[in-house]
């Protein structure tokens, strides 16, 4: 008979077919082979979605990567970079922004700024000493304002003393207190805490302090610093003043850093553009793009070497064909905001650079080639350009949310972060016999406050706010005003839109293929426990089979035995 046996853990039943020569648990097997091919199907299938899926994730993570490069150099100063030499470094240094014009400066340093200190006359054997002979209140000016400290204990240690002063909130960003040892006594010291002049330190009332008679000593005056900066002012006793010895409202753009001070030395300082410095921002520029899309070509190329054309696990996917529309128009198009250069006659209007072809960066159109449909440099181009007009080619890169009027009447003044859009605003400002009587921007009527004008909501002007500098009245003016944003700027807000976690189109799609694939697991897990319920059938039928067959066997060999004996 068939040998069966059954597992109380599982519920299942082996079936082996032992008794009569079938092996069942193949048939079963194959049976639920057969069964589970639509499972295979549908596991295949769920790979395709969760490997766009890990594709998508991969070229987003490779879209921030740019956008984080891009971030360090989408303004002035991040992407030009200017130099600055002194002819004594040790006397004074200098920083320069991108503001600062290539020039050279003479500078002499009469003074160097410097904070009030005084100093005890007599001093104490040890910072535990005691201080104070009673209760008491000291008073002190800081630059012409009187404050008192008060409630001060007897018995007050120096340390003690100068904990007091410098944790009382009257004391606070205006003198410090400290102690200096003469290898003797410890004396007491108070520090004014700002430079110049204006900041002197006076103590009118010292109260029970045992720094008596001879009480303090003024051992530095405060002091502003004294400059000349090319020649001015003129004359042997004149001098510009400042309350620090690090000045940035002289030379525009330029931080000057005063060290030593020699009325009879002049000092020179060179400003100059470091142009390999901005080349390597725009290589680094052009390797980082082209990064990307040679993924995006990687993951949604046609491949027909073989003769039958054969697409990439993205070919043809409108979210991937979207990110490398919109990422080649930032590149192609002409800068946000610029205008193309024009000469009539004596007339110059414009932007000497307005797109990045000017400069040597093109896409690579030859099919074919290894390049193809990568930006190339010519550096060759790019040098020149760099050599004609570098405050230009940085403005196309860097230029962030500048704005420029080419009227003589009237001046960009200011816009609003993220609300005003970068752009060209034709402008139109109307005056009566008490001021502006109407304006529009872009033929969009403006609001009117004062002498100023700021473009309605709903619009891409809105929030620009532009100022009238000629106020003639009863006239009609026009001109243009231009809101720039460079190539880098621009790439960033184009990145930062499509890698968007809330409605990024990278991020739907992610979300999309993801419910597509939980429909699919649903499918799965339903086949799963069809196929687990039709083995489990299958064994059943086949164990009663088996055992029906093992009965018949049996019959069967008791038949023969008898026909054999009757024979015999």
């Amino acid at each position: 008979m068939a040998s069966i046996t059954s597992s109380y853990v599982s519920g299942q039943t082996n079936v082996t077919g032992l008794g009569n020569g079938t092996d069942f648990n193949a048939l079963i097997d194959g049976l639920v082979k057969a069964e589970s091919v639509h499972i295979n199907s549908l596991e295949s299938w769920r790979k395709e979605w969760t490997d766009k899926v890990a594709n998508f994730q991969g070229l987003n993570t490779k879209m921030l990567a740019l956008k984080t490069t891009l971030e360090g150099m989408d303004t002035l100063d991040s992407f030009m970079v200017k130099s600055v030499s002194s002819t004594d470094a040790s006397a004074l240094s200098a920083t320069a922004d991108s503001s600062a014009q290539v020039s050279s400066h003479t500078v002499v340093v009469g003074q160097l700024a410097q904070n009030d200190i005084l100093t005890t006359t007599s001093g104490v054997s040890a910072l535990t000493s005691s201080v104070t002979a009673s209760n008491t209140n000291i008073t002190f000016s800081y630059a012409g304002t009187s404050y008192t400290l008060s409630n001060i204990s007897a018995g007050t240690t120096l340390t003690g003393l100068v904990n007091y002063i410098n944790n009382n909130a009257l004391c606070s960003g205006k003198i410090k207190a400290t102690t200096i040892f003469d290898g003797t006594v410890y004396h007491l010291q108070l520090y004014g805490l700002g430079q110049g002049d204006a900041n002197q330190v006076v103590l009118s009332n010292t109260g029970s302090l045992v720094f008596q008679p001879g009480g303090f000593d003024n051992t530095q005056q405060a002091q502003s610093s004294h400059i000349k900066v090319d020649g001015y002012p003129t004359g042997a006793a004149s001098w510009l003043s400042r309350d620090s010895n690090t000045v940035s409202d002289v030379l525009p753009g330029i931080t000057m850093n005063l060290k030593q001070a020699n009325s009879n030395a002049t000092l020179q300082l060179g400003i100059s553009t470091d142009t390999a410095a901005i080349k390597q921002n725009i290589k680094t520029f052009v390797a980082q793009v082209n990064e990307v899309r040679a993924l995006i070509q990687a993951i949604s190329k046609v491949d027909d070497s073989s003769g039958t054309a054969k697409g990439a696990i993205l070919t043809g996917n409108y979210g991937v064909q979207l990110i490398s529309s919109q990422l080649k128009d930032a590149v192609a198009d002409k800068g946000l905001g610029f205008s193309y250069y024009t000469v009539s006659g004596s007339t110059v209007t414009g932007d000497y650079y307005s797109s990045l072809s000017q400069l040597g960066i093109k896409t690579d159109a030859e099919q074919g080639s290894a390049t193809s449909g990568q930006l190339t440099l010519d550096e060759a181009v790019l040098d020149e350009a760099l050599a004609a007009n570098p405050d230009a080619v940085a403005k196309l890169f860097a230029a962030d949310y500048l704005g420029e009027s080419d009227s003589q009447n009237f001046s960009y003044l200011s816009h609003i972060g993220g609300t005003t859009k970068p752009g060209n605003y034709e402008v139109s400002i109307t005056t009566d016999g008490s001021g502006i009587s109407s304006a529009t921007i872009n033929g969009h009527t403006a609001l009117i406050d004062g002498w100023r004008i700021t473009g309605g909501s709903g619009f891409d002007e809105a929030g620009l706010v532009i100022q009238l500098d000629n106020h003639t009245l009863n006239s009609t003016m026009t001109g243009q005003v231009n809101l720039k944003l460079g190539k880098a700027g621009e790439m960033v807000a184009k990145l930062k839109s499509l890698t968007s976690s809330i409605d990024g189109p990278l991020h739907i799609l992610e979300e999309n293929y993801g419910e597509i694939t939980k429909s699919i697991d649903k499918k799965i897990d339903f086949e799963t426990t069809r196929i687990a319920k039709l083995k489990q059938t299958l064994q059943a039928k086949f164990s009663r089979l088996d055992t029906l067959l093992g009965k018949l066997t049996q019959q069967q060999n008791q038949l023969a035995s008898a026909i054999q004996q009757m024979t015999k």
